[in-house]
């Protein structure tokens, strides 16, 4: 599969409370041209709605966030993710992200952790929690001393300041839930969730 950074300028990080809204919002996402979405493993029915996303919306790329342990990455490519995203990493959970077979973000706020990950060979990395871990500042300070690390950061970037991430040359994409408000799932407003995300693949 392409990189995950390559798929789309914003990955939209989804939490699914009723696993019914999972389909309609999934092709709601792709029709905007948001192809690669990030369901996150914070609800009961993270998994089901993964498994519901794989099996009945085929032009979309699924993944599985919040992936915490070796079981989620398990649980979560069983369910059909064809990603996976970590908001940080242990030796355990890498090495489970990296024997899954599927492409993986794992998480790093600090500089170190960075090195880390080149030091293993990983150079594709989630940036979290982007704005409280220094944002575009941050991020434009690594490209000098680390330029073969690239990230989607993550993590209070909304519509008004992804384009500013998305400027910077170590960034492949941003993730965020913008488009996506919660009163449009709650009325099912389907169509305007297209509509925002539809804006949002705009962005370059």
């Amino acid at each position: 599969m392409t990189s995950v950074l390559d798929l789309a300028p914003v990955v939209p990080v989804v939490v699914v409370d009723d696993v019914a809204d999972a389909v309609p919002l999934a092709r709601a996402l792709v029709a905007g041209g948001l192809p690669a979405i990030e369901v996150t493993l914070r609800t009961p029915v993270a998994l089901d709605a993964i498994r519901a996303i794989a099996a009945e919306v085929p032009d979309a790329v699924v993944g599985a966030g919040t992936v915490i342990s070796p079981r989620s990455v398990t649980d979560s490519v069983t369910a059909g993710a064809r990603f996976l995203v970590s908001p940080g990493w242990t030796d355990t959970l890498l090495e489970a992200m990296r024997t899954s077979g599927v492409p993986f973000l794992p998480g790093v706020s600090t500089t170190s952790e960075v090195v880390a990950l080149l030091e293993r060979g990983v150079r594709e990395m989630k940036f979290f929690p982007a704005e409280a871990a220094g944002g575009t500042a941050y991020l434009k300070a690594l490209s000098g001393p680390l330029p073969q690390a690239r990230f989607c950061p993550t993590g209070g970037i909304s519509l008004a300041s992804a384009g500013s991430y998305l400027a910077l040359a170590n960034v492949g994409c941003v993730g965020g839930s913008w488009m996506l408000p919660a009163d449009a799932i709650t009325t099912k407003d389907w169509s305007r969730v297209e509509k925002l995300a539809r804006e949002a693949a705009a962005l370059r």
